[in-house]
């Protein structure tokens, strides 16, 4: 290993040489245009190692240099959407619930709404017309509707001849739908038509939860069951369904990921009959917990009601009801992905939404005496920044670095008039609901750039406005030899700097640049944040 590749592991950068090389950000490695790899694996050297690193650059033995943004490595340490630590648990819980029209008309609500069936596994829509068809409609607007042997569509009815028993008036114990699928369908939604008979409660279990559970109290079966392969199977005149599976589904890094639980459809199990008593006593461990009432969530259908969930995760069930009266409720499928995605666009929409509410609203108020607006200020500096070649992050941190004028309790009339405001950390603050650190890191220290630039070179003091002349005394002074080693050891120092070099430049009341709307993809790509 060479010195480089030591303070690889020594720094921030902890991954080899082959995986830095893959995942360079570069034009040159990626298409600017869409993110995908203009290289395949073979183009790379097979002897590739590092020759330099300097912060988060790095230079290898082709000639090649990668410059990676520091919230993008720590990103990969990060569990993705679908795996147990980008949930919240729950062993009770009040139903999220949602309404209909507004979820249709409005988009923070529809945004709460996806946000509840990723995070916390589902939601109650009330107020859904009580039409035959209509869960069609309501999947539609979550994603695809995803077709089976049941068809578009099911009936939840009783039935004179089912071929399943949520067909008939008998309780179900929670399980898991179509665990004989592979993949298994990841969302269910259950439409209520009509429900006039005594008992048909439904019930939500957190499969996720209740797995930790075990792993917690049994460790010895959470591992039997994450690693023993169970078949599942359902069969009947036109249709042969099979697949084998863990009934605890891990990732592999060990984090619960899908559950799969299912009695009725359970086969027999195909092992040594000498470890067989010990699967049992394991999956019997996981059904009482299963089965503790205090997990279970309960509620009662009407009309008009639409549950939506989770099938990798939450186990329904349903108590029994006497055949006195009409239930009937209507089932789909659908697919969590295009919900997580629905989600993640929707909320790039609403943060670009609500910041052009900004610069259109307090934006256009006076810039601390300068000849232009707040607005202007930004929009010159995101288009320096743009012209500089700067990373899309960097380009709406120039953009947005002076929010915090007119989101925090003290505005820039408080600043001139003395006393600090502290806008760059409150837009970081108020930002980061958005945007990760390559956007709000550089904004934070957008104000500590400026004093340690006048630390460093008294001259720059004198490039800079009246305004900022004054300011830099409320906001501290220059900087002092302990500040300056700390700035420089941000990791975003450098980004910070280039900022407020642009930021400096963006007062000039001639400059035409593009208006806000200009940058509306590129806010809306990066205001997507994780669970």
């Amino acid at each position: 290993m060479t010195a480089s590749e030591t303070d690889l592991r020594a720094g921030a950068i902890t991954q080899p040489p082959i995986w830095l090389r893959d995942n360079c950000p570069c034009a040159e490695c990626r298409d600017p245009r869409n993110g995908q790899k203009l290289f395949g694996i073979t183009d790379l050297p097979p002897d590739l190692t590092v020759t330099n690193v300097s912060g988060t650059t790095v230079t290898y033995s082709d000639g090649h240099v990668s410059r990676f943004d520091p919230a993008f490595l720590e990103a990969q340490h990060g569990p993705d959407d679908r795996c147990e630590d980008a949930k919240r648990l729950w062993g009770s819980t009040d139903a999220p619930e949602h309404d209909w029209a507004r979820f249709l008309s409005d988009p923070e609500h529809r945004a709460d709404c996806l946000h509840a069936v990723m995070r916390t596994g589902f939601t109650l829509l009330h107020g859904v017309p009580a039409v035959p068809g209509t869960v069609l409609d309501v999947a539609s607007e979550f994603g695809f509707v995803r077709e089976t042997n049941y068809g578009e569509l099911f009936d939840v009815r009783v039935e004179a001849t089912p071929n399943n028993l949520a067909f008939t008036g008998l309780a179900i114990a929670p399980h898991t739908d179509n665990p004989y699928r592979d993949p298994v369908p990841t969302v269910q939604l259950l439409h209520c038509l009509s429900n006039a008979v005594d008992g048909g409660e439904s019930g939500l279990v957190d499969g996720f939860h209740a797995a930790a559970l075990l792993r917690a109290e049994e460790p010895d079966a959470f591992d039997l069951l994450s690693r023993t392969l169970v078949t599942f199977r359902f069969a009947d005149g036109g249709t042969e369904l099979v697949t084998t599976q863990p009934m605890i589904g891990l990732d592999p890094a060990g984090r619960i990921r899908e559950i799969r639980f299912n009695n009725r459809s359970m086969q027999p199990l195909r092992l040594p009959p000498d470890q067989i008593a010990a699967f049992y006593t394991a999956y019997r461990r996981f059904a009482e917990i299963v089965t503790r009432p205090e997990l279970m969530v309960t509620f009662r259908l009407g009309p008009g009601d639409c549950v939506v969930f989770d099938n990798t995760r939450l186990l329904h069930a349903r108590t029994g009801f006497a055949d006195s009266g009409e239930r009937h409720l209507q089932g789909c499928y659908a697919d969590l992905d295009t919900i997580a995605s629905r989600h993640k666009v929707l909320q790039g929409q609403l943060a670009f939404a609500r910041l052009r509410e900004l610069f259109d609203g307090p934006g256009t108020a006076d810039y601390l005496g300068e000849e232009v607006t707040q607005a202007q200020h930004m929009l010159q500096a995101a288009a320096l920044a743009e012209s500089a070649g700067a990373s899309p992050e960097l380009v709406v941190a120039a953009l947005l670095h002076d929010v915090g004028h007119f989101t925090g309790p003290l505005t820039g009339a408080e600043l001139m008039g003395g006393t600090d405001n502290r806008h760059s950390h409150v837009a970081a603050a108020w930002l980061a609901h958005w945007f990760d650190p390559a956007v709000t890191e550089p904004i934070r220290l957008h104000v500590a750039a400026k004093r340690y630039l006048c630390a460093l070179d008294p001259a720059y003091a004198g490039l800079l406005s009246p305004a900022s002349r004054y300011t830099l005394e409320v906001q501290g002074g220059p900087m002092t030899d302990q500040e300056v080693a700390d700035f420089e050891a941000e990791p975003y120092a450098d980004d910070a700097v280039r900022l407020r070099r642009w930021d400096d430049a963006a007062k000039d009341p001639s400059l035409t640049v593009p208006p806000f709307d200009h940058y509306e993809q590129r806010i809306a790509l990066l205001a997507r944040p994780g669970l």
